[in-house]
């Protein structure tokens, strides 16, 4: 055996033993449950009790510990299942279909109530297997059992196959023409025990089902509060910073233009100087800008390894779209534009954002999907931008971000279009390929008369 097949067989068992050594959490029984529980366990065991129509004490031992446990069945599920078992198959002499129905409730409470669900799924395969074969060839002790005899009648001229069944006692057939042959059902489990495996084995599957999507369901949740919790660091790393390296120059800034203005007709030397200051701290801004700005953006390396389609320069807004299209299409992607009726004087953040959007759709189409046929579709509809990129390529699993911190663009575009009150869709269509589609708010703003801006200039000097 190779070492790669080693280290396969041994991932699995590890796996396997990790399943089943897990544990959930499970709500407390409620005095209701309990009060039913012990209900139908009670109604079992009498019912049993008079399937069973013996007065042996052994007898009558064996039918309490089967049906009496089953009033635990939710706060001991575990322990009730592999106590029923052991006694239906040390008891199988003295069955009744009442013993096969609690063996099936028992297993049910195990997967449905115990903590440790992956024990009892393990466990319900071959528990059925081992009821199936002890009763292959178990008998019955019980008097409900007795020998079906086939004799002939007193008289040829009587009516043949005449029928008489009497309860707990042997059926009498009497064809008149036979002579004395008798046949005895001494295997009388054989159908039940199959029933019990079946039913056992599907217990253990539809379980099988429930709890992978529970675990999806928990690994979602997960996801999503992971993924918010990133976003609240990454938010408060952002605030945070843009406050220890922009805050203090922009104060330099404000004073420094503040003593200028003052000394500006008096002492014109001393308002140069401190008009050289503003400039000296702006350009520090800036500078710290750049810096927190490129924390942000995708790594060099990353940009370098999504090839040349992914080096798609920043433009400010819907205006550039088409030059954007036709760089992307000169790598060889086949991208076809369609433009609705945009309005004028679309605001600076939105008209900026829509870019983004399709910016970062065609970057992805380029490093996940190859170059299949996309389209880039721009329209306002209702008062909402509308933009939607769609390509008809299929994801490539080897072309996926691979990098640490990689796959951070959807979430950075979701921000922004959030910022204005948008929402941003990105996932597989049925018809095959990726469809990425933001709706954002966009109210036209209204160009400015010359006497408002003279107002805003008369206000700021």
């Amino acid at each position: 055996m190779s070492e790669v097949t080693t280290g396969s067989a041994r991932g699995h068992f590890r796996a396997v033993l990790a399943f089943v050594k897990s544990a959930e959490p499970r709500r407390p029984v409620s005095r209701r449950a309990l009060v039913s529980d012990g209900i139908i366990a009670m109604a079992l065991l009498v019912a049993a009790l008079v399937a069973a129509g013996s007065d042996k004490y052994w007898v009558l031992a064996v039918i309490v510990i089967t049906c009496g446990p089953l009033a635990f069945r939710r706060v001991f599920p575990l322990s009730v299942f592999f106590v029923v078992l052991v006694v239906v198959l040390a008891g199988r002499n003295f069955a009744t279909y009442v013993t096969f129905i609690a063996i099936i409730l028992a297993a049910y409470s195990a997967v449905v109530h115990s903590r440790f669900r992956g024990v009892a799924l393990t466990a319900m395969a071959p528990a059925g297997f081992l009821v199936t074969a002890d009763y292959w060839r178990a008998g019955s002790g019980l008097p409900r059992f007795g020998p079906i005899s086939i004799s002939p009648g007193p008289a040829v001229h009587e009516p043949a196959h005449r029928l008489t069944v009497v309860p707990f006692a042997p059926i009498h057939i009497f064809p008149g023409r036979l002579d004395g042959l008798t046949f005895e059902p001494t295997y009388p489990w054989r159908l039940t025990g199959l029933l019990v495996f079946v039913s056992l084995a599907s217990i253990a599957f539809v379980g099988m089902a429930v709890y992978a999507a529970d675990r999806i369901r928990a690994m979602q949740t997960e996801h999503q509060a992971a993924t918010r919790r990133a976003v609240e660091l990454e938010r408060s790393r952002i605030a945070s910073e843009l406050h220890d390296v922009v805050t203090h120059n922009v104060s330099m800034m404000i004073v420094q233009a503040g003593a200028a203005r003052q000394v500006l007709a008096s002492d014109p030397g001393q308002a140069k100087d401190a008009m050289l200051a503003v400039e000296s701290s702006g350009r520090a801004a800036m500078t710290e800008l750049r810096h927190l700005l490129g924390l942000l953006s995708p790594a060099p390396s990353d940009r370098a390894a999504a090839g040349p389609g992914d080096d798609l320069t920043p433009q400010p807004g819907l205006a550039q779209i088409e030059a954007l299209v036709r760089r992307v299409t000169d790598t060889g992607l086949p991208v076809a534009l369609e433009t609705g009726a945009l309005p004028d004087g679309l605001p600076p953040g939105v008209d900026l954002a829509a870019f983004r959007v399709v910016q970062e759709a065609l970057t992805n189409v380029i490093k996940h999907a190859g170059k299949p046929n996309t389209s880039v579709k721009l329209d306002y509809l209702h008062g909402d931008l509308i933009v939607e990129v769609r390509d008809g390529g299929r994801l490539i699993p080897a072309a996926g971000p691979v990098a640490p911190g990689a796959g951070r663009g959807l979430l950075g575009l979701r921000e922004r279009v959030a910022i204005y009150g948008g929402e941003l869709h990105a996932g597989p269509q049925p018809s095959g390929g990726w469809l990425v589609r933001a709706r954002i708010p966009a109210d036209p703003m209204a160009a400015p008369s010359d006497s408002t801006l003279a107002v805003a200039a008369a206000a700021v000097l």
